[in-house]
């Protein structure tokens, strides 16, 4: 039995521009990644960032941190966990074209770490490789243009 209506070219146009838009709300309204996954990601990511500058805790310990449980380790390195955890949380709150937030990232990611968090250094610093000089960064009054 034939249908009552014939395919024309018509149609067949109608018919994919519905379903380019329902493809297009479908992408819009994708359901995020189930939390579990952005927690492990979140720890990945801060543990990862944190060892590249000499952060000796590992994933298990920055999980622990996490989940707010006592940890064995360097003060030092367990507060940089722990500021890091709070920076993310505010990321979203950051404009990346704003002093104010730059400077407030670094309050929150430095506090406890720095005699002067979320401020610009007033002094010159460089990189030490052992004994020898590896990286003189620019003068303090140079920062801020920077």
């Amino acid at each position: 039995m034939r249908p009552p209506y014939s395919i024309t070219d018509t149609i067949l146009h109608l018919v994919a521009s519905i379903s380019e838009k329902i493809g297009e709300i479908n992408a819009a309204h994708l359901q995020r990644p189930a939390i579990e996954l952005r927690k492990k990601n979140r720890i990945k990511s801060i543990q990862s960032s944190l060892e590249i500058e000499g952060n000796t805790l590992t994933i298990e310990q920055v999980t622990d941190i996490f989940a707010n449980k006592r940890v064995l380790g360097p003060l030092k390195d367990i507060l940089e966990v722990k500021n890091a955890i709070s920076a993310y949380e505010k990321l979203e709150k950051f404009k990346a074209d704003s002093f104010k937030s730059f400077l407030n990232a670094h309050k929150i990611l430095m506090q406890g770490l720095v005699p002067s968090p979320g401020k610009f250094r007033g002094k010159s610093v460089g990189i030490m490789k052992g004994q020898k000089l590896s990286h003189v960064a620019p003068p303090p009054a140079q920062v801020h243009p920077l």
